[in-house]
């Protein structure tokens, strides 16, 4: 089984990177996706071709990581015993 035959749109400009004629075009189960071969951007495009923006991190659709562990440590610090104030 092939993968999605992907084709080279002449004149495309990236809209990432700004160069021309990287971009590749092809179809996974009927929807179009757009990818440049210098930057590595990718996008998906609707029916009428118009990009289709990501959903944006939030901290509800966000994997929660663990927090990390300290890697401070504690000082003490002594009073110096020359330094004492004469009464």
């Amino acid at each position: 089984m092939s993968g999605p035959v992907k084709r080279f749109i002449a004149g495309a400009v990236c809209p990432a990177c700004s160069a021309m004629d990287t971009i590749k075009m092809y179809e996974v189960e009927g929807v179009p996706h757009r990818e440049c071969v210098q930057c590595g951007y990718t996008d998906t495009l609707d029916a009428r071709g118009n990009s289709v923006p990501k959903e944006l991190g939030t901290r509800v659709n966000e994997v929660r990581k663990a927090p990390k562990k300290p890697t401070s440590q504690t000082v003490q610090f002594f009073p110096n015993p020359r330094l004492k104030k004469k009464d």
